[in-house]
């Protein structure tokens, strides 16, 4: 690269820097660390199932050393994150400030770790219940994707029900990432929760699910449009399922308005954009299936015109 090339280019990216203040303002650099997010999912997860996830122990082992040191590494990385993120939303923010509402909102995190060992607890159970391929709970717990995105998706509820800012979408997209699940960290989720197989399912911000539900891969719990955009902020977009349900593969589920009662089950491939009465039962009617041997012709509407 010639000189003047370089220094060219060097002056065009640094244009582009002055005329998006909005994304490259000094004040605006300070961000959660992506990595130290992804680190605390493992950590607590390690935390909830000691030794499932790490050398320290034995299975199901614990002891007070161990479970002390664990949970001060968490205070320690969630507040230095906490603390980031809050100087990140609100520029105005001095650093003792946001220290110390990073201190309150970790206090409070931690407070909730007991209460979510318990429902990841029953999701594995309703895991391993709900489906006959399981050979253990532990299988549930070390392998079932559905289960990494629903521990994810619980840490992440509670910072978000904590208004921290990005962190918990951090989260979410990390799971999303690794399972294919799409969890927004507002969605509030009932005990008991199941995804079976799980690649492709989409949950909401405003989703609202009862408890002992289960899903299959490919469902949408979505919104019927998103056109207006931000003006949908903090609108209730996305549907509503009672306890009992169950969503099989690649149905879709819309709108704010929409409620699935309690009992109900929704057929594969459906298109949901209305109420279901409790214990209703939805399928697609009048598909057709054509089967055909080797050698036989096509039917007329699978030529292409």
């Amino acid at each position: 690269m010639k000189v003047d090339e370089f220094y060219e280019r060097t002056n065009a990216i640094m244009e582009g820097y002055e005329a998006e203040e909005d994304f490259f303002a000094q004040n605006r650099r300070i961000f959660p660390r992506r990595a130290v997010a992804y680190q605390l999912i493992e950590e607590i997860r390690s935390l909830l199932f000691p030794g499932y996830f790490d050398d320290d122990s034995l299975a199901g082992e614990f002891n007070e050393v161990l479970v002390g040191e664990r949970l001060r590494r968490i205070e320690r990385l969630l507040l230095e994150q906490v603390r980031r993120a809050f100087l990140y939303n609100d520029q105005e923010l001095s650093d003792a400030d946001a220290r110390e509402r990073a201190g309150e909102v970790t206090s409070a995190f931690l407070d909730t770790l007991p209460r979510l060992q318990s429902l990841l607890l029953k999701d594995a159970e309703a895991a391993f219940e709900g489906d006959p391929a399981a050979q253990s709970r532990e299988e549930v717990i070390l392998c079932y994707p559905g289960m990494y995105a629903t521990l994810v998706h619980r840490i992440a509820h509670e910072l978000y029900k904590l208004n921290v800012p990005l962190i918990p979408r951090l989260m979410s997209e990390q799971a999303h990432s690794v399972t294919g699940i799409d969890i927004h960290p507002g969605a509030t989720i009932g005990e008991y929760f199941f995804i079976d197989h799980g690649t492709g399912v989409v949950i909401g911000e405003t989703t609202q699910i009862g408890k002992h539900a289960k899903i299959y891969q490919g469902v949408t719990l979505g919104a019927t449009s998103t056109r207006k955009g931000q003006m949908l902020s903090g609108v209730k977009r996305h549907p509503t399922l009672g306890d009992y349900v169950t969503v099989y593969s690649n149905a879709s589920v819309l709108g704010g308005e929409t409620y699935i009662g309690s009992g109900s089950v929704i057929g594969g491939s459906a298109f949901v954009v209305e109420s279901i009465p409790e214990n209703g039962r939805v399928s697609v009617k009048d598909q057709e299936v054509v089967v055909r041997q080797a050698g036989e012709p096509e039917p007329v509407w699978c030529y292409e015109i």
